[in-house]
């Protein structure tokens, strides 16, 4: 097998707010594989929250070129060949590999997988801003979606007027994602007023790792869904103790087939399942909503914050990502 990997640059609509800041751009790695007259395309967006970055992830793919071996079916002896770290960069390279094999089959990813085509309607983001600002963002967002998930954690005291006003604007479900920046105190203060405006969830309050996690998980009368705390296989377990479900996104996990073994892990506990997502475009987001009918939620709405997105062949059908029925992951340059 031959690889090859760049660096793409994705412009997004709006500035993305949350409470570690905001951005207008997000770079991704794109990773082809060329074997037995087949090219699958994987892609995947490194998360600068755990020290990844476009330039490590695209060092770690160039490097991983000679490891991939000629096997593209030998998936767990390839992941047993790369080495450690950079999720990302693995994930970009499963993908790919998936892709190869679906192509190679006639076979598109999820039917590979023996899952089903449809998952649940993706949620869409609302970024963190001042109240009034994320209200009248849900109003315009609401027609196409069947959820908001709404961004949190300003550290103004504001985030239950935040979920007021969408609430003002929208009948949709609502969850709210505040990206660790809470302190318990203010969770549990916060998470009762949040229940009664109807809040289905709220995903990552406290940081990573903190020590109040287990007590709010018992206090909380919101479900809550691990993010930061929950990456791969081995965070399952700890996650049980401290959520009452993971998010799952395959720029963390290293890709599809560690995806499939934490949904399964998750549910085995009792934990509830969410598919997340970074800013990608329509290639990314495929790869993740090939195993989306494995889980509760869905937020997959990455390509859909685009100004305009590179790729094609995945169907937005009321409020859906629906993968491709063609083989593999089934996507093309826009315009090819």
């Amino acid at each position: 097998m031959e690889l090859s990997a760049r660096i793409v640059s994705l412009s997004l609509a709006e500035t993305l707010r949350i409470a570690r800041g905001g951005q207008d751009t997000a770079e991704v790695v794109e990773v082809e594989i060329r074997c037995g007259g087949a090219t699958g395309v994987g892609e995947a967006a490194p998360i600068g929250r755990y020290g990844e970055s476009a330039a490590s992830a695209l060092a770690y793919v160039e490097a991983a070129a000679e490891l991939i071996g000629d096997d593209p079916w030998g998936l767990d002896e390839i992941h047993d060949r790369l080495p450690a770290g950079e999720q990302a960069g693995r994930a970009a390279i499963d993908a790919a590999l998936h892709d190869v094999c679906g192509k190679l089959t006639g076979l598109p990813v999820w039917r590979l997988l023996g899952l089903r085509r449809t998952g649940p309607a993706t949620s869409f983001t609302i970024s963190l801003g001042d109240p009034d600002a994320m209200a009248r963002s849900a109003e315009r967002q609401a027609p196409r979606f069947h959820r908001l998930k709404l961004k949190v954690g300003g550290r103004d005291g504001l985030d239950v007027d935040r979920v007021e006003a969408v609430r003002s604007v929208t009948a949709l479900p609502l969850q709210i994602d505040v990206n660790e920046h809470w302190t318990l105190e203010e969770a549990l203060d916060t998470l009762p007023r949040l229940a009664e405006l109807g809040v289905e969830y709220c995903e990552q309050p406290l940081p990573a790792g903190d020590a109040g996690a287990s007590e709010l998980r018992r206090r909380s009368p919101l479900p809550l869904y691990a993010d930061e705390d929950c990456h791969t296989l081995a965070d399952v377990a700890r996650c049980a103790e401290i959520a009452h479900g993971v998010n799952i996104k395959l720029a963390k996990s290293g890709g599809i087939r560690e995806a499939v073994r934490v949904a399964h892990a998750a549910r085995s506990l009792g934990l509830g399942v969410m598919l997340g997502c970074m800013v990608e475009s329509g290639l990314g987001i495929a790869a993740a909503a090939q195993v989306a009918s494995l889980c509760d939620y869905v937020d997959l709405d990455g390509n859909l914050l685009l100004r305009e997105d590179p790729w094609t062949g995945l169907e937005f059908v009321d409020g859906v990502q629906l993968p491709a029925e063609a083989p593999g992951l089934g996507m093309r340059p826009a315009g090819a």
